[in-house]
């Protein structure tokens, strides 16, 4: 019922820029948080960024300086602003959102399908 859709992925040259965005719909009541993780081939997933609700700001320390989260509440999209991309960067990026249905609820964290970036000279 709850949908996450990233876009924005493809292919770039090291120390490029891309931006990645994302839009959750369905029955959602209140967002607690949302973020962008990476999983490279052969690596576990990891976090990239994620931002609260209230506008707080979580990085890896390797994208901390060159990467930038944001978010719309009323929109429930949040983008990711990536700069001086490097080899290491390459993965398949994720978009969660952490969310509660109905006042008074439980959250619970959905996923999207994700969206390739190749960053390759």
């Amino acid at each position: 019922q709850v949908q996450v859709v990233e876009s924005g992925g493809g292919l770039v040259q090291p120390g490029g820029s891309l931006r990645l965005s994302c839009v959750v719909s369905g029955s959602i009541f209140s967002i607690n948080f949302m973020g962008w993780y990476r999983q490279a081939p052969g690596k576990q997933r990891e976090l990239v960024a994620t931002i609260t609700r209230g506008g707080d700001t979580n990085y890896a320390d390797s994208v901390k300086g060159r990467f930038t989260i944001s978010g719309d509440n009323a929109k429930n999209t949040v983008d990711l602003q990536m700069n001086s991309l490097k080899d290491e960067d390459t993965a398949v990026y994720f978009c969660s959102a952490n969310y509660v249905s109905h006042s008074g609820g439980w959250y619970t964290t959905a996923w999207g399908q994700g969206t390739q970036v190749t960053v390759s000279s």
